[in-house]
């Protein structure tokens, strides 16, 4: 590598707006040998699936209520989610046009490179790790939560050990030393490893091993586990709008917008991260059987779905309990159980928890899909090494890249917030996909010609309003969430850093040797011509 050096850097601007032909993108990607199996009744499901989980069961209680440094929007949590379903459109019609076009694996990364040029592409692809990947950590730790309260609807049953473990083995540091303070206890009491307090959350690791396993034997498999869990969790949340419509009283709806426009739009902040999901889908362009009509189906009608959902449970919600007044704890944790526990219906309750651990389940499997193909186009792209693109011998899956992602959100629930890890997320999202409206009308300049089977309708409106709207709501935000804000800037830091470091050396060391090998190829060639 150290005879390449003095040219490393030669024409550095140039090098760094390097964009990819999508012509070439579709061929590597027709040689990379991942199956086509997903259908458009597949992606619908895997939509929803990635949309319907711990936004609707866990942060809607915050968004109504308010919390963590946001205001919230009370019963006009509709109205929020109205906001944030209108931005999530224009988006999914951008994404939907580019998935048609260039249906390869890597979702906004890839269209990034195609029109923005290879920087933009990598911080993309950085912003999307952090999406998906610090997500998945949160919805892992959520899912536990769930899967402890569930289990002490069995103290009778099972063993107490079972029911009521140790703290130390089902939670973060963090969370485990506000436990035992809480509880008049000290932390100084959590046990140490080489002078380290160990805590361990063995439901978070226990739930990403069997995703893991479940990832690596096929897509196929995981569409027809996300498919059950698709079902549970629509059919409590059925359960929940049914039986609590019974119990809707009116003057919960009132003030209506508690906090005015900065509640309803911190809410509709807030709320977005129960949409996150949808844009996972483009990842998985490759293993489609019809990419072309499939991905805007599966696109738009999981989105539409699922706000039809969400509507319903939040008028719900908000009728059941008063969102502007004081707020139990319990509410902002899991409030539709909680809602249902006040009203007298601890069955019901349960079942709810059984959803609440259904919907996480789905969204744990989309959400390390994801984030796999993601790696692996960048692998492609010499951001990464090589060996992550290896495929499993009999499932043709990124066996490595599963396990490596796996590993990471292990390790990772020992310490995130789950509180901030979704706004960080948020922030991730809106960034993404202010760039993927940005680079429609960009490639629509550049290359017009181009066959779109699907084209996003009332351009170049549509894009435009889609970055007023993202970039709108994270504007709102800043007030309010400096450290989430902060530390989303260090992350981009980060990324520049690495691509800097290895990236950019990588891809152009990766120029110079084809640039050597064409040339040999060539002298070859002219010396056979010259023995002839």
């Amino acid at each position: 590598m150290l005879k390449y050096k003095p040219v490393i850097y030669r024409d550095f601007y140039k090098k760094i707006l390097t964009r990819k032909n999508p012509e070439e993108m579709i061929k590597k990607a027709s040689e990379a040998g991942l199956q086509k199996t997903l259908s458009a009744v597949d992606l619908v499901i895997l939509g929803i699936g990635a949309i319907i989980g711990s936004g609707i069961f866990a942060v809607v209680g915050i968004a109504a209520a308010g919390g963590n440094g946001s205001a919230g929007a009370g019963p006009a949590l509709v109205i929020s989610m109205l906001i944030a379903t209108v931005a999530c459109i224009f988006s999914a019609l951008c994404y939907s046009e580019f998935a048609t076009m260039i249906p390869v694996a890597g979702g906004a990364y890839t269209y990034a490179f195609a029109t923005l040029g290879e920087f933009a592409a990598w911080m993309v692809g950085w912003v999307l790790m952090l999406e998906y990947v610090v997500g998945y950590i949160a919805v892992a730790c959520a899912w536990s939560n769930h899967f402890m309260q569930f289990v002490k609807g069995f103290e009778n049953y099972l063993p107490a050990w079972v029911v009521n473990p140790p703290v130390w083995l089902i939670g973060d540091y963090k969370s485990v030393a506000d436990t035992l303070v809480s509880t008049g206890h000290s932390a100084a009491s959590i046990p140490t490893l080489c002078g380290i307090p160990f805590c361990i959350n063995l439901p978070a690791i226990a739930i990403v091993a069997v995703i893991t396993a479940i990832l690596i034997k096929g897509t196929k498999d995981s569409t027809k586990m996300t498919t059950l869990m698709v079902i549970i969790k629509l059919s409590v949340i059925a359960l929940f709008v049914i039986c609590g419509a019974f119990y809707v009283k009116p003057e919960n709806w009132t003030p209506f917008a508690p906090n005015g426009l900065s509640g309803i739009f911190m809410g509709a902040f807030v709320i977005f991260f129960a949409y996150i999901g949808f844009d996972a889908l483009a990842t998985t362009a490759e293993e489609c059987k019809n990419p072309q009509k499939d991905l805007p189906v599966g696109i738009i009608g999981s989105l539409f779905a699922t706000t039809i959902v969400y509507i319903s449970v939040a008028l719900v919600l908000t009728g059941m309990y008063c969102t502007s007044g004081p707020i139990d704890a319990g509410f902002l944790k899991a409030p539709m159980a909680f809602v249902m526990e006040l009203a007298g219906m601890d069955g019901a309750a349960g079942l709810i928890s059984i959803g609440s651990l259904a919907g996480l389940t789905s969204v744990l499997i989309v959400l390390q899909l994801a984030s796999t193909r993601i790696l692996y186009a960048m692998s492609r792209d010499n951001f990464l090494p090589k060996v992550l693109q290896k495929l499993h011998p009999v499932f043709k899956t990124p066996h490595i890249l599963t396990v490596l992602v796996g590993v990471v959100c292990i390790v990772g629930t020992i310490t995130l917030d789950l509180n901030k890890a979704a706004q960080l997320c948020n922030f991730g999202t809106f960034t993404s996909f202010i760039i993927i409206c940005v680079a429609v009308l960009i490639l629509r300049k550049t290359d017009p010609e181009r066959p779109r089977p699907f084209r996003v309708p009332c351009s170049p409106l549509f894009p435009i309003l889609g970055i007023v709207c993202c970039g709108g709501l994270m504007l709102c935000s800043l007030k309010t969430l400096k450290t989430s804000a902060s530390l989303f800037l260090i992350w981009l830091t980060i990324g520049v850093i690495i691509y800097m470091m290895y990236g950019y050396v990588k891809n152009r060391n990766a120029e110079i040797c084809y640039s050597e090998r064409e040339i040999r190829i060539t002298k070859e060639d002219d010396k056979e011509c010259v023995t002839k």
